[in-house]
């Protein structure tokens, strides 16, 4: 009998949360920006999937997204790489991705590799970066790569 209760009470809770929105649904970019320096780390990683939904308008953001891919928190980086990649060509936003390609987990390399093929030409300073990927251990990360160095070696030639 306790355990059909608990299973009733787990289906509620998961049927309740159900309706509501993703707390960074309607915030601005600096509201998105304060919640990377919150003290819950999935806020954090909220703030900056938030951000990455706001593209080039988030261009103010892009110190703090910065400062995310060096956290401790791996899906914070994630985000923060992915944010940075729609943010679009800034030089900081550039050269935090380049360091990302160093990460020491693979979805933030592959994450940092993608976002640098998306920013396209205006990346071209990643390529030796990029290059070296190509030797990266894990396969995913030198498939990005490699797409990412298409990309922004065939939008060089256009």
């Amino acid at each position: 009998m306790l355990k059909i209760y608990l299973r009733f009470v787990l289906l509620l809770a998961i049927l309740a949360g159900c309706g509501r929105k993703p707390p960074y649904v309607g915030r601005s970019v600096a509201e998105l920006e304060r919640m990377l320096d919150d003290s819950n780390p999935t806020v954090q990683v909220q703030g900056a999937h938030g951000l990455s939904l706001h593209g080039a308008e988030a261009r103010p953001a892009i110190p703090a997204l910065a400062r995310a891919l060096k956290s401790s928190n791996g899906l914070l980086r994630q985000q923060a790489a992915l944010a940075l990649g729609e943010v679009g060509a800034e030089e900081t936003a550039i050269e935090a991705l380049v360091l990302a390609l160093h990460d020491s987990e693979w979805t933030v390399r592959r994450q940092a590799a993608v976002s640098l093929g998306k920013i396209g030409p205006a990346a071209r300073t990643a390529l030796p970066a990029l290059h070296r990927c190509r030797e990266d251990e894990n396969t995913l990360v030198r498939k990005a790569a490699e797409r990412a160095l298409s990309s922004i070696k065939g939008d060089l030639k256009r």
